[in-house]
């Protein structure tokens, strides 16, 4: 692929000077709360077609405790005076550097949000590499909700909009191939067609330290017209008590097919032997215990059958060998089409270095990860209060299990892991990994809900009371004689 360098322009200082307020109240800005370092490390000049704009793609390194990033912030150069006002960021003075034709004669000129405007789209289609997309970016439509990234609809050019598609804007770069670009090209080279198909996308190079990285900018894929998100759906199912046995199954089947597709797709080198993966999974079990218990100290009276399932999860002789997965998989991550469903989002986490994001893991992590979603969507969905966070009084309403919920989770997770497994039954080996991943994301999660919202709590430990029961007590000896 050709990679575009990054070069840095006195422009880019000057607009820099602009963006750290702006910044820091963007969704995806990851250092929230805490005093961050912003450096140019330089940017990358698009060429708009239609030549109404300068379009710069300026790279923000972004030091803070923890973090440690750069971010992508792509940006118009417009005269004043346009229809671009809410998307403004600021003002450059006639005493600023210039860097174009659209801006070089004017005394003041208006630095706009790219994501959505025409301009940077047209460019980005213009320089990107793949198959290409026949969409309008006139009529664009930036989508709310996404934390990490901006995602943006590109209506089709086709009669009624066909041919539209969604590009999605990685904000924080990491060098590599991104999975959100790779993995869903393999797979859809593979012939799976439960994935979106990418029709084009855009690298670059930008110094790193004393060198040069190269990454992924972003990535335009087929949009799935009608298309539900997956958890949107299951929480209106569960909240009218309709059945979602029969969508879970069918998951159940897709997730299967995903598994399959990227083990042909993206083969991965042998792994350790059986008996040393069990004694990892078990390791890593009982560190994120002690993890959760130093955050949730109520979670102690876990600990012995905590520690009973671990060394059952050291005990499994021969566990299945790691490959390529999805990593982060739950229902928000599918979609639900006119006749099938799609998996989106394998970027992973967005701040982890793209080997994190890409090692082989357990396939059942991601059977894990969509089990605990059904229970999420039970509890938001449904009768006992997690949907509404405040009551009418406008105090945090407490999420209590009720029976017809955990029913109806109980129903969808066994039609899912029935659909997996193609209706074979559970074996012991699978069904104790399987206990143990569960456990080790309800985990994680009882420290999230104890830290953001402690009324959700009890998601989690109606999770923890399930997966662990209590030892059915063993009759004593009797201390009396019976009577004849």
């Amino acid at each position: 692929m050709d990679a575009r360098a990054v070069t840095h322009e006195p422009l880019d200082d000057a607009l820099l000077g602009l963006l750290g307020e702006w910044l820091r109240g963007r969704r995806w800005f990851p250092a929230k709360g805490v005093a961050a370092e912003l450096t140019c490390v330089g940017g990358l000049t698009l060429v708009d077609p239609l030549d109404e704009a300068d379009v710069r793609i300026v790279l923000v390194r972004t030091a803070a405790p923890g973090v440690d990033t750069v971010l992508q912030v792509p940006l118009v150069l417009r005269a004043p005076g346009g229809d671009h006002a809410e998307q403004t960021i600021g003002t450059l003075g006639a005493d600023a550097p210039r860097g174009g034709r659209a801006t070089s004669t004017a005394a003041r000129t208006d630095v706009v949000d790219g994501a959505g405007d025409p301009a940077f789209l047209r460019s980005w289609l213009a320089a990107a590499e793949g198959l290409g997309a026949d969409v309008d970016p006139s009529r664009a439509q930036v989508l709310t909700g996404e934390q990490s990234n901006t995602s943006v609809l590109l209506p089709g050019s086709g009669q009624g909009g066909s041919g539209s598609a969604i590009i999605k804007v990685f904000r924080a770069l990491a060098p590599g191939a991104n999975p959100d670009v790779d993995v869903p090209r393999a797979l859809a080279d593979a012939g799976w067609e439960n994935v979106p198909r990418p029709l084009a996308w855009l690298e670059a190079t930008w110094p790193s330290g004393a060198s040069t990285v190269t990454g992924h900018l972003g990535v335009v894929s087929a949009f799935v017209p009608g298309a539900r998100d997956g958890f949107e759906l299951a929480c209106a199912m569960a909240g009218r008590g309709e059945p979602f046995a029969d969508l879970a199954r069918e998951l159940g089947e897709v997730v299967a097919g995903m598994h399959d597709a990227l083990g042909r797709a993206l083969p991965v080198a042998a792994p350790q032997a059986g008996a040393d993966r069990a004694s990892e999974l078990a390791g890593a079990l009982r560190r994120r215990f002690d993890w959760a218990v130093a955050a949730v100290p109520q979670l102690r009276r876990y600990a012995d059958r905590v520690a009973a399932l671990a060394a059952g999860t050291q005990a499994v002789r021969e566990p299945p060998a790691p490959q390529r997965v999805h990593g982060d998989l739950h229902l928000g991550q599918v979609l639900r089409g006119r006749d099938r469903w799609y998996v989106l989002d394998f970027e992973g986490e967005p701040l982890a270095p793209i080997a994190a994001r890409t090692r082989p893991d357990l396939a059942l992590r991601d059977v894990a990860g969509m089990l605990r979603s059904i229970d999420y969507a039970a509890a938001v969905g449904g009768a006992g209060g997690a949907g509404g966070d405040v009551d009418d009084g406008g105090t945090e309403r407490t999420w209590t299990p009720a029976g017809a919920d955990l029913a109806w989770a109980e129903q969808a997770r066994v039609a899912l892991l029935d659909g997996y497994l193609h209706g074979s039954p559970v074996d012991g080996g699978t069904a104790i990994l399987l206990q143990a991943l569960e456990l080790d994301k309800a985990l994680y999660e009882a420290v999230y809900e104890a830290r953001n919202r402690p009324h959700w709590l009890g998601i989690p430990l109606a999770a923890l009371d399930r997966l662990l029961p209590q030892p059915t007590p063993q009759p004593s000896e009797p201390t009396t004689e019976p009577r004849p």
